[in-house]
């Protein structure tokens, strides 16, 4: 049985990956590296825990040593590269960390690699001639859109973030190990995921946690930022069809073709939850506000997916529309479910004070 590394398999779109490729590859046991930051959880691989073909290992991909010593343990056929700082008001306020976990990191899984798989350039060791190293990254490496155009794999890059930054600077690096050593490769860059499992400091959790919790809704700006939404569960199966199909060498762009703008995204969230949860005075949209906006803060994204779908055959299954009704339900069931426990520990709390 071939050893496959994922790693950031307990953030968003990691965790959502690791039960979908179980599920259809018997022929590998999947180790899901993670450090458990604020942005990983273990509850969101929990359908997967006790699984025979599947182990868990918390560690950091900036210690070199750690990295090269996990490679040796599992002998990896592959690696599909998840984990990256990814939050962009975070990369403001301390960009050190996106260079270290996005640069570094990225530098020390593909070397540990390349140690394991190859004796020399374009030469690899027995067993290991058809490994791959599948590095996952974002639209956000080709900077920002007019009113028109689209990212393709031959835009250039622009990026005007931190965390853009250092996405972009992981990409050349994954590059250049295909170019100078030979190593197969291939690099996916998507579109803004949403769905199940994403972390509460995204744009749509937030939305629906400060609405059905009765706070205000804040929205960058004028709110017209406008990006390509993906529903993550496509995007998981865009990157397994790369991953096993893709051309060594290439980019190939994930996107939903579904441009929306904030304004949309949080008028259509607020009216989807006044159907299947309505407020009993007023209206969701009544607690949308406007906050000061973000610096750098692109003006839209949006990705031509024609290459992936033209040579590999993929499409993407959800359209805004039912990807985001499934989310919605998916977080009501995990707000309510969190309010409750938060309930009967504040009750345990009360009870526990009045008797002692």
């Amino acid at each position: 049985m071939k050893h496959i590394l994922v790693t950031g398999g307990a953030g968003f779109i990691g965790a959502n990956f690791v039960p979908y490729f179980i599920e259809n590859n018997s022929e590998y046991h999947l180790v899901n590296l993670d450090l458990l930051t604020y942005a990983g959880n273990l509850e969101n691989v929990s359908e997967v825990e006790n699984h025979s073909r599947y182990t868990f290992v918390q560690g950091d991909i900036c210690d070199r040593n750690f990295i090269e010593e996990l490679f040796q343990k599992y002998q990896f056929h592959d690696v599909i590269h998840f984990a990256a700082e990814s939050h962009v008001d975070n990369s403001i306020s301390g960009p050190e960390a996106f260079i270290k976990t996005n640069v570094l990191g990225t530098f020390n899984l593909l070397d540990s690699a390349r140690k394991l798989w190859m004796s020399a350039p374009n030469q690899y060791n027995a067993g290991f001639e058809n490994s791959r190293f599948h590095h996952v990254s974002t639209d956000e490496v080709y900077g920002t859109l007019g009113e028109t155009g689209l990212f393709e794999e031959t835009t250039p890059y622009a990026p005007n973030s931190p965390y853009s930054a250092s996405k972009a600077g992981s990409d050349m690096i994954v590059r250049s190990y295909f170019h100078t050593y030979g190593m197969n490769v291939v690099t996916t860059n998507c579109s803004n995921n949403y769905g199940p499992k994403q972390h509460n400091e995204k744009l749509i959790p937030t939305i629906i946690r400060k609405a059905i919790s009765g706070e205000n809704i804040p929205i960058y700006g004028d709110g017209k930022n406008v990006r390509d939404w993906l529903y993550v569960l496509d995007h998981c199966k865009g990157i397994e069809l790369a991953f096993k199909t893709g051309k060594a060498g290439e980019t190939y762009n994930i996107g939903g073709r579904n441009e929306r703008n904030n304004l949309y995204i949080v008028d259509t969230v607020c009216s989807i939850l006044n159907e299947l949860q309505p407020k009993s005075n007023g209206k969701y949209q009544d607690q949308i506000t406007f906050v000061k906006d973000r610096p750098g803060h692109d003006l839209r994204y949006a990705i031509d997916a024609t290459k992936i779908e033209t040579e590999l055959g993929w499409k993407a299954d959800e359209n805004f529309e039912s990807g985001i009704k499934k989310t919605i339900e998916w977080y009501i069931k995990k707000f309510q479910v969190s309010s409750y426990f938060c309930f009967m520990f504040q009750v345990s709390c009360f009870k526990l004070t009045k008797y002692t």
